[in-house]
């Protein structure tokens, strides 16, 4: 799928606007009185029509948030008072190759003065018409004797399209660094490509495996029955696929009935791709472009970078990266209190979700992250918010999908 890239500049230049800590579509609220202005102008080089752009003000000092929304316009006036602000831009513009197109971006202002400027740099969203992340369960669950159980972990990855697609070498991979820890690593150029500890890819020659429009396909840690083992895990034997189970001292046991998945890469040992408990890493879903396949990734994609430890040393590391331009759906996990970094371009992710409210926080066990339902297709299917945005598209701290067992 081509993948296309547009750099926007959102340029603040003068202007006048009434900001409350209320919002209203209309007009932000009642007018208050204010003494510091602001003029927001866009222009792009292929931009030639500017349909819907939706503006969010985030004093992030006390938290006070209003939203705008403006239809066929290139510039917009606020007045709003002192403080240090969060502008961000999501919406929908038409190219000079007469494309419709989403884009969005952010940047932070500190409000000092009667005027000031601000510029906000906004990227075309991969939209790939292709399968989304729907929901993320990676936490594991807590027994009734108050133990944790680590397995019963899935994703599921849906046909968010009018089409039908074919799951067949779809990549799905974790993130090399962690949100929660910004070790400043060089080079690194989440821009470009996705840094990565472990990669799997789902088997297939092509049409092997199709899905239809709205439907599902659920890729388990172990496609088993854990309910039979506690009560409050899950039954995941009906999964489409699952990881490789070649380590039975973890209590991985293999279902022959479900397919494995390939893992290509992994730090781990006995092939595993675990995934973190807390949920502070990145995924991302992929392919494999033309010319490219399993075998010329690991030959041509790797990453080698460096940083300095806790000791004051450099420590060296090698890994892999997956170019922007095969991803068609990522997402950013962290906790609140632990936030550091997007590992991914906001073209691809420009905000994170997440379970638990703190680090370590037992209540995040059990929960999962699931998009947002828009509405439904005519045959009944939900249709999920796809932004590239995971703050506003998924609902943390959610009630997993499969608690009741996986029902095509």
């Amino acid at each position: 799928m081509k993948k296309r890239f547009l750099l926007l500049s959102f340029l603040a230049v003068s202007a006048s606007y009434t900001f409350v800590s209320c919002s209203n579509d209309d007009d932000f609220g009642t007018e208050v009185v204010q003494n510091s202005t602001l003029t927001l102008s866009f222009k792009g080089d292929n931009i030639t029509t500017y349909k819907s752009l939706e503006i969010e003000v985030k004093e992030l000092n006390t938290g006070a948030t209003t939203t705008k929304t403006i239809d066929g316009l290139n510039a917009y006036t606020l007045d709003l008072p002192k403080g240090s602000y969060k502008v961000s831009v999501n919406g929908t513009v038409v190219t000079s190759a007469n494309e419709e197109v989403k884009v969005g971006g952010s940047a932070a202002i500190d409000v000092k003065n009667t005027a000031e400027n601000l510029a906000i740099s906004l990227f075309i969203k991969q939209f790939s018409n292709d399968f989304i992340i729907e929901e993320a369960f990676y936490a594991g669950v807590k027994t009734p004797e108050g133990k944790n159980y680590n397995s019963s972990r899935y994703f599921k990855i849906t046909n968010n399209t009018d089409k039908v697609l074919y799951a067949d070498n779809l990549i799905l991979a974790q993130s090399e660094f962690l949100t929660q820890d910004d070790k400043k690593p060089t080079p690194f150029h989440p821009n470009t490509a996705f840094a990565v500890k472990g990669v799997m890819v789902i088997p297939g020659t092509g049409t092997d495996y199709p899905v239809q429009p709205g439907d599902f396909i659920v890729i388990a840690d172990n496609a088993v029955n854990h309910n039979a083992v506690t009560s409050t895990a899950f039954d995941l034997s009906k999964a489409n696929f699952e990881f490789p189970s070649e380590n039975p001292a973890l209590g991985q046991v293999d279902n022959p009935s479900v397919p494995n998945v390939k893992v290509i890469y992994t730090q781990m040992n006995f092939n595993m791709f675990f995934l973190h408990s807390s949920g502070v890493e990145s995924y991302v879903i992929a392919r494999f472009p033309a010319g490219e396949s399993a075998t010329t990734f690991l030959e041509k994609y790797k990453y080698s970078y460096e940083y300095v430890n806790s000791a004051g040393g450099v420590t060296k590391k090698n890994a892999y990266e997956i170019p922007n331009t095969w991803i068609v759906d990522g997402m950013n996990n962290s906790v609140p209190d632990r936030f550091a970094q997007l590992l991914t371009s906001t073209s691809i992710d420009a905000g994170w979700t997440g379970i638990g409210e703190f680090w370590n926080d037992a209540s995040r066990l059990g929960k999962s992250v699931r998009r947002n339902v828009l509405g439904k297709t005519e045959t009944g299917k939900n249709i999920y918010k796809d932004t590239n945005n995971s703050t506003v598209d998924f609902i943390k701290n959610a009630e997993p999908s499969l608690k009741n067992g996986i029902v095509h």
